[in-house]
């Protein structure tokens, strides 16, 4: 993952099927701004956007190589807006290797600020690119699901994915 600071500017959308349902991919010339999950069925798509498929090529393409199970990390440039305390947190999400999870008390020891658990979850849950930065693979201390914004069965299916696909390597 690469990350760009985020200058403004257009915002292209392309829609993306996925297992977990029709994904709303959206960025900027900077990168990958959003990944959002589908709200009863149907895409969010940002009303401030254009549809670009050409655009959104290689986006679609690495997502694809995913959920094919020939893809393990992404080299995407990534365009996240949050405060710092967000960009650190996501930054720490790109450092658990795939089919692998952690708690929230381990990615607020990796980030160095051991009491902010909390802040952490919060910080996870504000995630706007989910997936690429793999925000289901926190879990609760006791190894509990918790919290995610595509819901709990798409962090079950993901989880399971990546594990499935981890025991064939």
């Amino acid at each position: 993952m690469t990350w760009q600071p985020l200058a403004g500017g257009e915002y292209w959308h392309e829609v993306l099927e996925s297992p977990l349902g029709p994904l709303v991919l959206v960025a900027t010339r900077d990168g990958l701004d959003a990944i959002r999950f589908a709200r009863n069925g149907q895409p969010d798509l940002p009303a401030d956007s254009m549809h670009a498929p050409g655009r959104l090529a290689g986006y679609v393409q690495q997502l694809q190589e995913y959920f094919a199970g020939t893809r393990e990390a992404f080299e995407l440039p990534l365009a996240p807006r949050g405060t710092a305390f967000q960009l650190l947190a996501w930054r720490a999400l790109g450092s658990i290797p795939f089919g692998e999870t952690r708690s929230y008390a381990d990615q607020a020891r990796a980030i160095g600020r051991p009491k902010a658990v909390r802040a952490v979850g919060a910080a996870n849950g504000a995630n706007p690119i989910p997936i690429v930065i793999p925000c289901h693979r926190v879990i609760g201390s006791d190894g509990s699901l918790t919290g995610f914004g595509g819901g709990l069965d798409a962090k079950r299916w993901l989880l399971g994915f990546e594990s499935r696909q981890r025991s064939l390597l």
